[in-house]
């Protein structure tokens, strides 16, 4: 089996990722200091493929302690970067907190890549990097606008240095530009798991409608859009994963044209807060309890992806839809609520 590394393993989106690439046959390991995620998500990997995930607890800004990983696994021969910090609105206040930590891990990855001839790269970008588009759907050639956020403008200089590194030694790269990710593993056993107060806009609508936050705000009701919310591009966090999975076959199989290439991840599909809001209502069967509040900074006004290229070239195709996308998140709450029953009650017993 061929052995990939994925940076942010114990992520959201990384975590399904390893789901997606061990059920396709890959040998995965992964780098993740836990910062801002939870070990335990491994345990979970291990129910839903019966194999456990080593994980290296590792900072990746510390260039010794990441070469470790490489020197431990000489047999690496993808790499996937997910490991970065990603709050919009924490970009927007702690930029230089960004534009370390996100380019010194990547850079650090990159050399590592270089100096132990990892052929193939995936890199965790996002539609941030497109800023306010004047033209959407976007396709991988829309001109970038400035990025709205520190965490936007990360992304559009780590696309830079990405490509120029594989330019220059020889190997090969993909940019995976994704949009929205939403939802849950159909197992209900892992999925989005923020620390504190959800930024995010799924998360945010679960918890409120489980009871763990007493209200939640749409930001702005006065953009230039059907109902004056913001519109985004909301995608299956398992259709996400699996085009990493096809990306890394793309490379592997000799079938990219040029050392680094770009594939948008999106539905295609438009979608507006309050149409997430009304949508999620009728899955979850659940009235949501919100308030309009003000326009955050960092958030762009609309974007919603073309695809064409990545169905055409990768042979990626969105399998779930928004019913699917608000469902399997609405389990997965309710899955988190009734494992805190259990522990509560557990403890009780126990004292």
């Amino acid at each position: 089996m061929k052995k990939i590394l994925v940076t942010g393993g114990c992520g959201y989106i990384g975590a399904h990722t390893i789901v997606d690439l061990i059920e396709n046959g890959f040998d995965v390991i992964s780098a993740d200091n836990n910062s801002r995620s939870n070990e335990n998500v491994l345990d979970a990997i291990e129910k839903i493929t019966g194999k456990m995930v080593k994980n290296y607890k590792v900072d990746l800004c510390i260039y010794d302690d990441t070469v470790a990983i490489f020197q431990e696994n000489p047999d690496i021969v993808g790499i996937i970067h997910f490991a970065a910090y990603k709050s919009v609105g924490e970009s927007v206040k702690k930029p230089l907190l960004y534009f370390e930590n996100n380019l010194n891990s990547l850079i650090n990855i990159l050399k590592c890549a270089d100096e132990f001839a990892v052929p193939n790269f995936v890199f965790s970008s996002s539609c941030t990097v497109y800023g306010n588009p004047d033209v959407i759907p976007v396709t991988e050639e829309t001109p970038m606008k400035a990025a709205e956020s520190a965490y936007g403008a990360t992304k559009q200089m780590g696309e830079k240095i990405v490509n120029e590194a594989v330019n220059c030694n020889g190997s090969h790269a993909i940019l995976l530009r994704y949009f929205n990710p939403v939802g849950a593993h159909p197992s209900a056993l892992m999925g989005e798991l923020p620390l504190g107060k959800p930024e995010n806009l799924v998360p945010a609508i679960t918890q409120t409608a489980v009871g763990k936050l007493p209200m939640m705000k749409v930001w702005g009701n006065d953009y230039p859009t059907k109902d004056g919310s913001c519109v985004r591009d909301y995608i299956h966090v398992c259709d996400i994963a699996h085009a990493h999975t096809l990306a890394l076959h793309y490379l592997l199989d000799d079938r990219n044209k040029t050392n680094c290439d770009i594939f948008n991840l999106g539905t295609g599909d438009g979608l507006t807060v309050l149409e997430i809001i009304r949508a999620f209502e009728k899955a979850s069967g659940v009235k949501l309890n919100y308030e309009i509040g003000p326009r955050r900074p960092g958030d762009v006004v609309a974007i919603y992806a073309n695809n064409d290229k990545a169905k055409s070239l990768l042979g990626w195709k969105p399998k779930y839809n928004l019913q699917d996308m608000m469902a399997s998140a609405w389990n997965w709450e309710l899955k988190l609520k009734e494992d805190e029953k259990l522990f509560k009650a557990s403890n009780a017993n126990l004292n």
